[in-house]
This record gives C-alpha cells, structure tokens and sequence, in this order.
C-alpha cells in the first residue's frame, strides 16, 4: 500500500494531473503548458515539474539553443501512471 498511498498524494497535488495529461498530450514547453491549464501560476508549474522530475515521471532536456530550448517529456513511467488515470480522466468527463 505504501507505493499506492505515494501515488495517490503525488497525483493528488494541485495542478499535477493536469500537468502530466497536458504532457502527455503533447505539450512540451513550460510556456505551452502554462497556457493549456489555466489558473496555474508559472512558479506552481516550476514546482510541480521539478517533483515530477524527481520521480522519474517526466524528463527534461535542454537544447543548446539561442535562447535555450527546455522541453518536458513523459518518461516510460509517466506514460504509464497517465494511461492508467485514463478512466479517472473519462468517469469525470461525464456528466453527473
């Protein structure tokens, strides 16, 4: 249960699932998925991308660019928990 119990609290954070569904659809940049879910402040997004990070649900690459390119992607392990809050996703989609 103790891995259960991580998974829920981390899920569970304010705005997490809706960074990682907007990542998973897709979205790489910190600025795109600002703009995909709304009400989220630039240093919640920073926060929460840093503790995906750390659990090894999403990656970060930084293309040596000008100006420098920072892409957020879903790891093996991200795309998994994503697909798996797939049904929680589509239960709360309906109406009640």
């Amino acid at each position: 249960m103790d891995g259960f119990q991580r998974t829920i609290e981390l899920v569970g954070k304010r705005w997490t699932g809706a960074v990682l569904l907007a990542i998973g659809a897709g979205t790489e940049r910190f600025g795109e998925i600002l703009s995909t879910v709304p009400g989220l402040s630039d240093r919640l997004l920073s926060q929460r991308l840093k503790e995906l990070e750390a659990n090894n649900l999403v990656t970060r690459t930084v293309e040596p660019t000008t100006p420098v390119l920072i892409r957020y992607t879903l790891t093996r392990r991200g795309r998994e928990l994503v697909h798996a809050l797939q049904p929680l996703v589509e239960w709360g989609g309906r109406a009640p």
